[in-house]
Parts: structure tokens; sequence; C-alpha cells
């Protein structure tokens, strides 16, 4: 069975390419043009993927987002962002909220039918897994005792590190921005920076490489963030 795709787009002529691009595929794709109607059809029907644009005629593709993220048979969904601004903090505060991947129009059918694809492997062949029950396969985190294993193995992890790692495990398959990443380990008032975060995500890579020399867990997404893939 293909994968159900709903696309949020106000514009026909993009919704037209993407949705050409994207059934070609495959792929079977759902065009809303209204952050209502995109509702509706949620409520209606089980999608495995949701391409959202921000700005739209009766709200944002963001507030559409995170509706989806918090609400639990929707909260694992794979959700990529589409935006005509390329302005820095749409692209932030998408990727708090809990988007996976974000393109800036205008963009390339082709580009964004491969993202799609990556985010619905990274899912599962189409079918989302919750992040936690894929984590606890390979990981255990011991929040009590703010200790992290892999494989079995206790990780040997900084105070910092373990509060990263386990900000990732929870949202993992999702891209987190430095930002985000720093509010988590470092709190909102701290006064460390991008590099903190880059320099502590180095000493996590290796630290999980000497468990698992065979994998890279944590992969960087340039100009968005960070990922853990599970």
């Amino acid at each position: 069975m293909s994968a159900k795709l709903l696309l949020l787009e106000d514009d026909p002529a993009i919704a037209r390419t993407v949705a050409y691009a994207l059934e070609r595929d495959g792929l079977t794709v759902t065009h809303s043009l209204l952050v209502h109607d995109a509702r509706q059809q949620l409520q209606r029907a089980r999608f495995d993927l949701l391409v959202l644009d921000v700005g739209l005629p009766d709200g944002s593709g963001l507030d559409l987002l995170r509706d989806v993220r918090n609400a639990a048979p929707t909260a694992a969904l794979p959700v990529l962002m589409l935006s005509a601004h390329g302005e820095e903090i749409d692209r932030v505060l998408g990727l708090e909220l809990g988007a996976d991947d974000y393109l800036t129009k205008p963009f390339s059918p082709r580009e964004l039918a491969a993202r799609v694809k990556a985010l619905l492997r990274r899912a599962g062949n189409g079918h989302p897994a919750t992040p936690a029950a894929s984590a606890t396969t390979l990981f255990q985190d011991d929040d009590a005792g703010q200790r992290i294993s892999l494989r079995g193995q206790a990780l040997p992890l900084t105070r910092r590190e373990y509060r990263l790692l386990s900000h990732l495990l929870r949202g993992a398959g999702r891209i987190h921005s430095r930002d985000a990443l720093l509010a988590a380990a470092w709190g909102d008032d701290s006064e460390s920076t991008d590099r903190t975060v880059d320099t502590h995500i180095k000493t996590l890579r290796a630290k999980l490489r000497e468990v698992d020399p065979g994998r890279e867990y944590i992969s960087t997404h340039r100009g968005m963030g960070y990922c853990i893939d599970i």
C-alpha cells in the first residue's frame, strides 16, 4: 500500500507540481487549501506524512504543526514544512515545534520528493513509529538516575551530555535546532553559545562510537540543527 500524504498549500500551481512529483513516485496525495480543511482531513483519515505551508489565508501551518504534536494519535507523524519567506525565525520556530524537515520556496520538486521519501524511510516505510518506542530497542534512558545505556552498556555521560542525548531521544527522527538543545541542556538563561552545543555533540558522538563503532547515530543538518536516527 502506498504512503498517504496530506499537503497543505494555498497556491494551486505549487500544489499541482508537488502532487505530480510525489504521485509519480507512487505516493497518494490529499490536498488542502486551508488550515481548517486540513484539520478536518486529519480527523477523517490516517496519513503517513504531512507537508505543510507556513502562510495560509486562514492561519499558519505552524499552528497545525503544534496541534499535531500535541495530539497522541498524530504526535509521531513526520512533518515537512514549506515557507516562502526563508526567514530564520520561521525555520527555528518550526523545528522547535517539532518539524522534521524544512524547505524554502522556490524549491525543486525532485528535492521535495527525495526529502519526503527519506522521512518515510526514517519513520519505517511510511508507517510512523513512536520515537520513544524505537529508542527503547537500542537506548535505555534512566531519567531518575540520569543515565543512558546503549545496547545494554552504560554511557559515561556528563550532566550536560545526558540532557542533550535525552532530549534528542525524546524527539528521535526530528531535527532539533541548536537553540532548542541549548535550552534543554543549559536552560533559557544560559550564556552558552551554539558552539557549546557543537562541542558537546562531538563528544557525544565519540562516546556512542566507542560502544557501537559501526554506526553514526547523530546526524548534522546544516543551518538547522541535529537529529538522532534510531
